[in-house]
């Protein structure tokens, strides 16, 4: 699996766990092997301006992901799935630190942007949660990927509930 993280943000951040938890994402979605993805890490003004150009909406956003191949998982176990490019993940720090610190159970930027990226991957990968339906399978295995991370990195406690509405 081939994975680039570039922090473009102007802060420091955890660029180790984020691609060990994308990494982890990936396999527990048995994305093939030698698939690639990029996750970035922009500030603010970069985050308006994609959320803007992309979105149509004003202001930043936590996460954005821009997949490439529309690769998806497969669908039985004994499916191979095929090697492709996964498309982009950004993320925006600033956002990760105030969100993780306004969330029910408070929790670092370096946790919150874990979150971000298992959401992130999931969207790459044709998860939505526009409909209700949508919504409690996307965060359900994001909840299932991020604690089984956390559990295998021996973390303390579940991850935290998703913050993004």
């Amino acid at each position: 699996m081939t994975i680039e993280v570039n922090n473009e943000s102007g802060l420091e951040i955890d660029e180790r766990a984020v691609l060990d938890i994308a990494r982890y994402a990936l396999a527990r979605m048995r994305i093939h092997p030698l698939s690639e993805l990029s996750v970035i890490a922009v500030d603010i003004p970069a985050m308006e301006q994609l959320h803007l150009q992309w979105m149509d909406l004003p202001g930043p956003t936590d996460v954005m992901s821009f997949p490439m191949d529309e690769l998806r998982p497969p669908s039985r176990d004994d499916e191979e799935p095929p090697p492709g490019l996964l498309g982009d993940i950004v993320l925006c720090p600033q956002v990760a630190r105030t969100q993780g610190a306004e969330a029910p159970t408070a929790h670092s930027m370096d946790t919150e942007l874990q979150l971000l990226t298992v959401h992130g991957v999931l969207h790459l990968l044709g998860y939505d949660h526009e409909e209700p339906d949508e919504r409690t399978e996307m965060f359900g295995l994001q909840k299932a990927i991020v604690d089984g991370w956390r559990t295998e990195q021996g973390l303390e406690g579940p991850s935290p509930a998703p913050t993004m509405t």
